[in-house]
């Protein structure tokens, strides 16, 4: 079926059609149920390309779903502004907290308990925003110690440099240096370019 017959309901009239002989038209009940015929053929074409597509998408969804007084990491970005090796910010996302759910709002959106430091953002956030808390201390990272700002960024501060090296090219010698973040473990270490 043509695109312009789904729509139309008839086929398109050119002037090649017009001379065609033989060709009854339909009135009446016949052309209302040829036409009903049409449309529910392309609502099951339809409906069936919507399960398939719904089918691909749910393979990769996970539902995520909280109780009221369950325990959330919240998730934050880094400062958006440095360019590091032509890359905006740390390619690993962050997390902070835990703080209580309050209540739920709709279907997929929470109101968390937040601490006076974060009184100038808005309480309900996203389920893709939120981590359950499993409970370790040892993942607890303080929003002070960070110093999250209103708009849920952070500054990533060097503490430490681990190791230096020299890579060689065939005109030039690269210097960088494996530097140790605040509020980061060893191995989550980068190496960066030594200035000079």
């Amino acid at each position: 079926m043509a695109p312009y017959e789904a729509l139309y309901g008839r086929r398109c009239r050119s002037p090649i059609g017009w001379s065609e002989v033989g060709e009854a038209e339909l009135l009446g009940p016949d052309l209302v149920y040829q036409d009903m015929e049409k449309v529910n053929l392309i609502q099951r074409h339809l409906k069936t390309a919507q399960s398939c597509q719904k089918s691909y998408s749910d393979m990769r969804r996970r539902d995520l779903e909280f109780q009221v007084d369950d325990w959330v990491f919240m998730k934050v970005s880094p400062m958006k502004g440095v360019m590091r090796f032509g890359k905006k910010g740390k390619l690993s996302p962050r997390y902070i907290g835990p703080y209580r759910i309050l209540r739920r709002i709709g279907h997929v959106a929470y109101e968390l308990e937040l601490p006076q430091e974060l009184a100038a953002v808005h309480p309900v956030f996203h389920v893709s925003m939120l981590k359950k808390f499993m409970g370790d201390p040892s993942f607890m990272v303080p929003t002070e110690i960070i110093g999250v700002k209103d708009n849920l960024s952070y500054e990533e501060i060097p503490v430490a440099i681990l190791d230096r090296q020299i890579r060689k090219l065939i005109t030039k010698e690269i210097a960088s240096v494996n530097v140790l973040w605040r509020n980061q473990k060893v191995e989550e270490a980068t190496w960066k370019p030594r200035r000079t």
